[in-house]
């Protein structure tokens, strides 16, 4: 067969990972040909190619981001975009689609599927939010970088007595917030999942000094007050219809200082989260998928999604794992808030 490659949505360590693992085993074992369609769903809309071979995939497991480019491009969302990419396909004789992506891009492979499309589908996000799965790939070294950077925060505001609000990813699911939180030794810990008492945080910052520590609060992007009124760097709604997130952090930050009287510093790291070399964890949970992905295709077994469950990799289908999402339970936020304002 001809398959076809892509990488959809945000970036994230591990996408080089899978990339070389479908197409190592797919040409060594299999025999079959690959093409690399550019930008996500820009690719295969657009007619957008490169050469996959083996290759081109020498030497890019350690390497973060994905050598096929990213967007966040919905066929959906233009006209005759469905059917400008099964031209395309049968133009460049592609025989099926491996899309790697989380919930956006797999939502699309889902209605492909159902519109006659061969995909194959694997799961990427640094959200760890896709359901269907334990895990996602650049979720584990997305935490470990975020943990890294509370480490070093703990010294500084330790050194001026600050508090520090250091703003994680996480639109609607705060799981890197809550690992990196607990990991890291926060002494707040603040999810989409769960609306804030500004007050009640306040009085966490308080006891904290009063131990002769300074604290560490740690924010996802998406978390809201009480009053329910998210913080967002704009109104703009992006092809998949979500807004931009951002601000949060600082908003928190400036509420503290005025209630404690303590001086209080925002640290965003944003894409610093994405960005880098994968971890030991994502790379061998990236290559298990890619393999299983190539073993998915070769058998016909369209529409699934390989997955991680317990320490095995199965396939689900592609429509149950773009349901819902996967969040934070409230019995896992538990846990942390023992060590809140401790």
């Amino acid at each position: 067969m001809r398959i076809g490659v892509l990488t959809g949505g945000g970036d994230c360590p591990g996408l080089n990972a899978v990339i070389r693992a479908v197409v190592r085993k797919g040409v060594a074992s299999y025999g079959h040909e690959f093409v690399g369609f550019r930008d996500g769903w820009k690719g295969p809309l657009e007619g957008l190619s490169r050469p996959l071979g083996i290759a081109e995939v020498r030497g890019i497991l350690p390497r973060g981001g994905t050598i096929l480019g990213s967007s966040r491009t919905n066929p959906f969302k233009i006209e005759n975009g469905v059917e400008r990419i099964k031209e395309n396909l049968a133009a460049q004789g592609v025989d099926a689609l491996i899309a790697i992506g989380g919930e956006d891009t797999l939502g699309v492979a889902t209605k492909l599927h159902e519109l006659g499309v061969h995909v194959i589908g694997v799961p990427k996000t640094i959200d760890n939010d896709l359901g269907a799965t334990d895990y996602t790939f650049g979720f584990d070294t997305a935490v470990n970088i975020a943990m890294e950077a509370i480490d070093r925060l703990h010294t500084t505001a330790e050194s001026h007595h600050r508090t520090l609000v250091v703003e994680v990813m996480g639109r609607h699911a705060g799981w890197i917030a809550l690992h990196a939180g607990l990991a890291g030794g926060a002494n707040v810990i603040l999810l989409p999942e769960r609306q804030f008492d500004v007050e009640q945080v306040a009085g966490y910052v308080e006891k904290r000094f009063q131990h002769q520590y300074a604290p560490i609060v740690v924010v996802a992007e998406g978390a809201q007050p009480l009053d329910g009124q998210m913080v967002l760097h704009n109104q703009e709604l992006d092809a998949f219809g979500h807004v931009r997130l951002g601000g949060i952090g600082q908003w928190l930050a400036e509420q503290l200082e005025a209630k404690t009287g303590k001086e209080a510093r925002t640290v965003v790291l944003g894409h610093i989260q994405r960005g880098g070399t994968p971890s030991a964890f994502d790379r061998v949970l990236a290559t298990r998928l890619g393999l299983q992905a190539i073993d998915a295709v070769h058998e016909g077994d369209w529409g699934k999604m390989v997955a991680m469950q317990s320490t095995d990799i199965v396939r689900v289908p592609l429509a149950e794992a773009t349901r819902e999402l996967k969040t934070v339970p409230l019995e896992r936020y538990a846990e942390a808030e023992v060590f809140f304002g401790s």
